[in-house]
């Protein structure tokens, strides 16, 4: 099968495509960041997918399946501009797709999108519509494009759309939300608050989301790890120093003192759980994680601790 997949220069899509490359699977890569050192049965075109000759590459390489991994998750890189990218790219994605007879499309999102709360269910469905933005507004272009991706299943019943919505990723990479919080030797505990999290390795995580091209399920899925475990336990079993401070210190002191720098917003997410169910996606793709998450935590400290 020929795949596009867009955003390919992020450490998780490149997993991706490995992966799907040694399946035997055709690998074209998109992305306006380069891949230096790609191999050479990856063809990798180096464009904004907001622009026409990102559109050309659709149209001369007819990919029968897209997968978008091109969101920038990264909340520091905020503003208008991560707004564009995220809403506009996601729009170009699909109706780059309609257009040129891609079959199947895949919307790798974030188990996030859901939003932390105090009134949060024990475990979030597929039902429930996002609601990040309540609390957390830098993360309402995210929830915008999730919920772009999520109309296409009626708007264009017929292309296969895959909406996901991944749990936090551990891995070498280093990089991803909870990754990224924990590379700092303190880490900031609301006082009072220790919210359950769940995360994949990064390779199965990157299995998950082949699971999901392979099978072409369509509709929305949840994509979960291994049982979720304490944020707390989380810092501990990582090497990291839990630092409990009241909340409004907290918000004084982010990105000082060795502190993480995070937006206000961010403190829901440090204080209440988001546990999502993914049994809807195993049953619909065959999908288990092969790390569990005690070996995820002892992998992940050996790799901060470095040689």
């Amino acid at each position: 099968m020929r795949i596009l997949i867009v955003g390919i220069g992020g450490a998780l899509a490149r997993r991706v495509a490995l992966l799907l490359r040694d399946a035997g699977h055709e690998i074209i890569g998109l992305d306006r960041r380069p891949w230096w050192d790609h191999p050479k049965d990856i063809e990798v075109h180096e464009h904004d997918i907001r622009k026409r000759a990102a559109e050309d590459v659709f149209r001369t390489r007819h990919p029968e399946c897209v997968v978008h991994m091109a969101t920038v998750n990264a909340l520091s890189a905020g503003g208008e501009e991560r707004a564009r990218i995220n809403v506009g790219g996601t729009k170009a994605v699909f109706e780059h797709s309609v257009a040129h007879g891609v079959k199947h499309v895949v919307f790798v999102g974030r188990h996030t999108y859901y939003g932390a709360s105090a009134e949060s269910p024990l475990y979030h469905t597929e039902t429930e519509p996002p609601q990040g933005m309540g609390a957390f507004p830098e993360l309402a272009d995210l929830v915008a494009a999730d919920l772009y991706a999520a109309n296409m299943l009626w708007r264009e019943p017929g292309l296969a759309t895959t909406v996901l919505r991944l749990v936090y990723t551990l891995g070498a990479s280093q990089t991803g939300t909870l990754g990224s919080f924990l590379k700092a030797r303190r880490v900031p505990l609301v006082m009072g608050f220790d919210p359950l999290f769940q995360f994949l390795e990064e390779n199965d995580a990157a299995r998950g989301i082949v699971a999901a091209i392979e099978n072409r399920p369509r509709g929305i899925f949840n994509v979960s790890g291994p049982a979720p475990v304490p944020l707390s336990t989380i810092v501990r079993q990582t090497g990291r120093t839990g630092v409990p401070l009241p909340e409004p210190l907290i918000k004084r002191l982010l990105g000082r003192f060795g502190l993480p720098n995070l937006p206000g917003g961010a403190i829901e997410h440090l204080k209440y759980p988001i546990v999502v169910e993914g049994k809807v996606f195993a049953q619909a793709t065959g999908f288990a994680p092969e790390v569990g998450e005690v070996e995820t935590l002892e992998r992940y400290r050996r790799i901060l601790a470095g040689p």
